[in-house]
C-alpha cells in the first residue's frame, strides 16, 4: 500500500491527515485516551511534548554558516512575515474582542488564530516552489524559516501587541528547547542531520494529538472563516513579502509570494499559547481549525500563484530543466 504517497497528494497532508484523525477519535470516542490509558494515552494528550521534541530539532536544522545571499533572502522573509503579522495582530486588536467573535459568519475568529496563520512560513512549501521557479539561493532561502517555527514569533507579537502578556520564565521555557537545539546543530554537522532527520517523522505524531483536541463540529463551522483567513494570509502578507523581495531581497518578487504560506507547524500554536495564556485556553479548538484551514488553503494556491508570477516576471524553469539540475527538497513545515 502506497499510504505515504497517497498522504503527499494532499497539500500538507503529513500533518492535516492525522489531525483529521485525531478529531475523528475526539469525536466519537472523547474518552478513548483514559480508556486505554499508558502509551496510547500518551499519544492522545501528547501536544505538549512530542512538540518540545520537534521544536528542539528545528532549532538543529539552522544552520548559520549559510552564505550571504541565502541569509539576505531568508531575513528579509521571515522580518517582513512577522512585522506584517505584528502589523495586522494590532489592526485587529481594535475590532476583534479577546474572546474572539461568537456570532455570524466568522463565528470562531480570534486574534490567536489571526497571529498563528500571519506569522509562520511553510518552509517546506516554499523550498520546494522555489526550486523549480527561483534560484538556488532562493531555493535554500527557507533556513532561516525556522526560527518562525513553534510559539516564539507569535509570543512576541502577542506581548508586543498588548494582547497578552507572558512572564518572562514562561518566555524562556518557551524558546530554550529551540536554542539548545539551534547551539548542538551549529557545533556539530553530524548532530544536525541527526535530529534534522526527525523534523519530518514527528509531524504526523503532534498533528494526531492536537486533533484529538478537535471536535469535528468545530471544524465545520470554521469551514468559511477559516478560508477567508487563508486568502487573507496570501494577500495581506504577499504583498509586502513581493515588495520586499524585489527591494531588499534582490529578486523578482516570486520569493516573497511563495512565502505568503501558513505553515503547518503554526497549527500547533494556538494550543501551546493557550497552556501558557489561561483566557486564550477556550478558543484554541476553533483556532486550531481556523489555522489548518488556511494551511490548506495556502498550500494550494501559493505554488499556483507563484508559477502565474515567474512566468509574467521571469525566473520560471521547465520542470524537466529543474530535475535534471536540482534535488527535490521534501519538508514538511
Amino acid at each position: 500500500m502506497n499510504i505515504k504517497k497517497a498522504v503527499d497528494r494532499i497539500p500538507g497532508g503529513l500533518m492535516l491527515v492525522p489531525l483529521l484523525l485525531g478529531a475523528v477519535v475526539h469525536t466519537f470516542a472523547p474518552k478513548a485516551g483514559v480508556y486505554f490509558g499508558s502509551f496510547t494515552n500518551g499519544l492522545i494528550t501528547g501536544t505538549v511534548p512530542i512538540l518540545s521534541v520537534w521544536f528542539f530539532c528545528m532549532g538543529a536544522t539552522i544552520d548559520l554558516r549559510a552564505t550571504g545571499t541565502v541569509l539576505r533572502k531568508s531575513g528579509t522573509i521571515v522580518v517582513t512575515k512577522a512585522l506584517v503579522a505584528w502589523l495586522v495582530t494590532l489592526v485587529c486588536t481594535y475590532f476583534i474582542p479577546d474572546e474572539g467573535i461568537k456570532t455570524g459568519l466568522f463565528a470562531g475568529l480570534s486574534i490567536l488564530a489571526i497571529t498563528a496563520a500571519m506569522d509562520m512560513t511553510n518552509g517546506g512549501l516554499y523550498a520546494a516552489v522555489m526550486q523549480q521557479y527561483g534560484t538556488k539561493e532562493e531555493a535554500g532561502a527557507f533556513v532561516l524559516t525556522s526560527i518562525e517555527s513553534g510559539p516564539l514569533i507569535s509570543m512576541l507579537i502577542l506581548g508586543a501587541t498588548g494582547v497578552a502578556s507572558f512572564d518572562g520564565r514562561l518566555f524562556i521555557g518557551a524558546v530554550l528547547p529551540f536554542f539548545i537545539g539551534f547551539v548542538l546543530g551549529n557545533l556539530d554537522k553530524q548532530l544536525r542531520e541527526l535530529f534534522g532527520s526527525c523534523v519530518v517523522a514527528l509531524i504526523p505524531f503532534f498533528g494526531f494529538a492536537l486533533g484529538c483536541g478537535i471536535d469535528l463540529a468545530v471544524v465545520f463551522k470554521s469551514g468559511l472563516p477559516g478560508v477567508f483567513l487563508g486568502l487573507a494570509v496570501i494577500v495581506v502578507t504577499g504583498i509586502p513579502l513581493i515588495l520586499a523581495d524585489k527591494w531588499i531581497g534582490g529578486g523578482n518578487g516570486a520569493a516573497g509570494l511563495a512565502a505568503s504560506s501558513t505553515a503547518g507547524a503554526a497549527v500547533a500554536n494556538p494550543a501551546i499559547i493557550g497552556e501558557m495564556i489561561p483566557k486564550f485556553k477556550p478558543l484554541v479548538p476553533a483556532a486550531t481549525a481556523l489555522v489548518a484551514t488556511s494551511c490548506l488553503v495556502t498550500a494550494i494556491l501559493v505554488p499556483i500563484l507563484t508559477a502565474m508570477w515567474a512566468r509574467r516576471f521571469g525566473g520560471f524553469r521547465a520542470p524537466q530543466e529543474d530535475l535534471a539540475t536540482s534535488t527535490p527538497v521534501i519538508v514538511h513545515h
